[in-house]
Parts: C-alpha cells; structure tokens; sequence
C-alpha cells in the first residue's frame, strides 16, 4: 500500500516514520509513505504557495497551480471535472483532502482505506486550499475531530496510524479483532504484572484461569465503559442480546 502525502512540511513525517509502526511496516514492504513537496511545484523564485483569499477576509489560501501540478505528479491520480462527473472515465487513486469541514473520520473508514492499494493525502495550511482542487481532484474531506489544528499534517498522521495498522500482516488478527470500535464497543481495561500495585490489585477473574468466565468479564466491561465514555457508539446499531442484557442489567443495576 502506497500513500503520497502532498505537504508544505514534509519534514514534519520524518521523526513518525521512524518511531511508529510505519517504520518498520516500510521495512517489510508491507507499506510506503511518499512525501511530495507542494513547494518544488512552485514557479516562481520565492516558490510561493500562497496567496490572499478572493472576497476578503483574514488568512492566506494554498494557491491552485502548484496543488495541481503535484497532483499530477502523482501516476495514479485522475483529473476530475468535478464531484459526481467523470462518468465512464477511470478513478485513480482516492485524494484525501484533510479539513476540519471534512467527514468525520471513523475505524470503519479506516477498515475501508485498508483495501486500498494507493492513498493521496493532502494537507491543508492557513485558511484552507483553492476549491477548485477540490473540485477536480479531491474525491473525500476528512476531518479528525472538532477543532482546527495549524494544518492537515498531524490529522494525515492520524490516517496513516490507523489505516496501516489494518494492512495484512502489520499487527497480529488476534490484536485488531479485540480492540476498541471493531465490535461497536470501547475496549476492556488491560492489565499486567505485578498483580498488586501500590495497593490496588489486578480483578481476581483474570487471575483464575477460567477463560469463558474472562471473557464474560471482559464484555461487561466494555458494555460499562462504553456506556460512560460512548454512549452514543451504542444506541446508534443494532446490539448483541448479550450485550443488550448487560445493559439492562448495568442501567437498572
């Protein structure tokens, strides 16, 4: 799997690569990340990227020609004439355009990014990038939360932390399958030796060794954390009777 990100800052990915699960998945072969300097498509000397936003208004707005261009750059990029045309022609590569009016980004639509095999991640700056990239390339707006960040570069490393983490063969199935989301619950609490703890000591059922017992432990806890911290994860699906028996016992409980 291939992701082109295109950045003004592409030395901000450097220390992440080398100190995430990236890194070692690139050395494997199982990934690659590709950083494309929107700068080295800027014509003129002072290679300016940016210009003032038609209409008025404070900030500066990433100018179109060298979004383009590196756009272009890229093999598996299409031009778009727009959102919903391009009927009958190939797709290309999807364009992820980071923004904080983009789609919320999910572990759903991480799952679906996984089976990609090329990615276009472009990062945003100041007040944003010329709609008509969006418009001819973009093919999602992504959003990682609700706030504004200084640019697209973190919420990027965001995606890829996600995304390759689901590649086959990165992380073990046993791990993806017990976390946090896959089944539309937060995940139950870990622990690890030693069994006791500045007076707080690890819950006797995974002491015991009785497996169907654990795992019975472990849905009710993360029924009741996701209850707390997530309530809305579960009354937007269709549950479980098991878990939906947990809840009633721990809403009238």
């Amino acid at each position: 799997m291939i992701f082109y990100i295109l950045t003004l800052f592409p030395e901000v990915f450097e220390g992440y690569r080398r100190a995430s699960i990236l890194g070692r998945a690139e050395e494997q072969g199982q990934v690659s990340m590709r950083l494309v300097n929107i700068r080295d498509f800027a014509r003129d000397r002072h290679r300016t990227c940016d210009d003032y936003t038609y209409g008025g208004g404070a900030g500066m707005v990433l100018k179109p020609a060298p979004l383009a261009e590196a756009l272009r750059s890229i093999p598996a990029v299409r031009e778009r004439a727009g959102r919903g045309s391009g009927e009958g022609q190939e797709p290309g590569a999807r364009v992820v355009y980071l923004t904080p009016s983009g789609r919320p980004w999910s572990q759903a639509l991480a799952e679906q990014a996984a089976r990609e095999s090329e990615i276009v991640l472009l990062c945003g700056r100041y007040e944003g990038i010329d709609q008509r990239i969006v418009d001819a390339f973009v093919t999602d707006e992504i959003s990682v939360g609700d706030y504004v960040l200084a640019g697209g570069e973190v919420a990027a490393m965001v995606l890829v932390d996600t995304v390759v983490r689901l590649v086959e063969g990165v992380i073990k199935a046993q791990s993806l399958a017990e976390e946090s989301f896959r089944q539309g619950l937060l995940e139950y609490p870990q622990y690890t030796r030693p069994a006791q703890f500045e007076g707080r000591r690890v819950p006797e059922v995974l002491l015991g060794g009785d497996h169907a017992r654990i795992e019975r432990w472990r849905l009710e806890q993360s029924v009741a954390k996701t209850l707390r911290n997530r309530p809305e994860l579960l009354r937007s699906r269709e549950l479980p009777s098991e878990v939906a028996a947990i809840m009633k016992e721990l809403e009238h409980g």
